[in-house]
């Protein structure tokens, strides 16, 4: 079964008035009614315009359509949520059953029942829609926990029946351990339901800022740390940092540039966590004074030094 968008059936914009919705119908009903058009489609049109006004002329099946409509575009295979609870009963002007679509009828009908025993209509349930959204925390704030203020913005529907966009700010805990890429399930904190149906849940995604000394893999946290030749050569016990506050590291001697040191269990904290990869780069001097390029040609002549030595050159 396919979505349908109503508004694009009837021609209006997603937030358009009552009064608008009710003007682009009467044009539409007009062109389009059996005994006037010519048209070969007409009387499917008819139907295709009367099924769409049937929905947003009311307030509340307008609002619960909308709930859906965030995340279905026409013509997409749609199965109603499995917790969507039907109950909408149709005014019935003009219509008959059979002129409303099974889309239609998955949405704002109770299979088999079109009324309750005393002949009213039945009250209308459903589920907020989830909502998502999208948290950034610096690399620290994994290692230690913190929290983070969110403005969230939603849809809802005005005194007028026109949809209106309202914000509400939320301060949200990031708990300690958290990883990027990593969803926060936040119970009834998505869109508000209808009738007796709950609140949806919202999805916040955490996404690391950018840091100025350390990138991210998974739980790992790496480094590249800067060292100078002779701590490369002769080895040091150098500090440095790491998110979770400064540690001393054991350079070996003859490190090479690249090489990868590791620190167990210093990356993202978890039950089982990361490690953190300290990446030597070896820095040199600049030869901009007299005595450092003296250093340099003494260097050289004590060590004899070929690094292209292995390219036969």
């Amino acid at each position: 079964m396919e979505f349908k968008d109503y508004y694009d059936i009837i021609g209006v914009k997603r937030d358009a008035t009552q009064d608008e919705i009710k003007r682009a119908y009467r044009k539409l009903a007009r062109k389009f009614h059996p005994d006037i058009s010519k048209e070969a489609d007409a009387e499917e049109r008819f139907k295709q315009v009367g099924e769409a006004y049937e929905v947003l002329k009311d307030p509340e099946k307008r609002a619960a359509y909308d709930q859906l409509g965030a995340n279905w575009q026409a013509g997409q295979d749609f199965r109603p949520p499995p917790d969507w609870n039907q109950g909408f009963e149709t005014d019935g002007a003009g219509y008959s059953d059979a002129q409303f679509s099974d889309f239609f009828e998955s949405l704002f009908r109770q299979h088999g029942h079109t009324a309750d025993h005393a002949g009213q209509q039945r009250e209308f349930h459903a589920r907020g829609a989830d909502s998502h959204a999208r948290v950034l925390i610096d690399i620290e704030t994994a290692y230690q926990g913190g929290s983070r203020s969110l403005t969230l913005k939603h849809a809802e529907l005005g005194a007028d029946g026109r949809p209106v966009t309202r914000e509400r700010t939320l301060n949200v805990r990031i708990p300690k351990g958290v990883r990027q890429g990593q969803h926060i399930r936040l119970a009834g904190q998505g869109g508000a339901g209808m009738g007796q149906g709950g609140a949806g849940d919202l999805f916040m995604e955490v996404e690391f800022a950018p840091h100025p000394f350390y990138h991210v893999e998974g739980k790992d946290v790496f480094l590249d740390l800067p060292i100078a030749p002779w701590e490369a050569a002769l080895g040091a016990t150098i500090k440095v940092p790491t998110p979770g506050g400064a540690l001393e590291l054991k350079i070996p001697a003859n490190s090479a540039a690249g090489r990868k040191l590791r620190l167990k269990g210093k990356g993202i904290p978890a039950k089982q966590p990361g490690d953190l990869y300290v990446v030597l780069q070896v820095s040199l001097p600049a030869a901009d004074k007299e005595a450092a390029k003296e250093a340099y040609r003494a260097f050289q002549q004590a060590t004899n030094f070929n690094p292209r030595s292995k390219l036969g050159v």
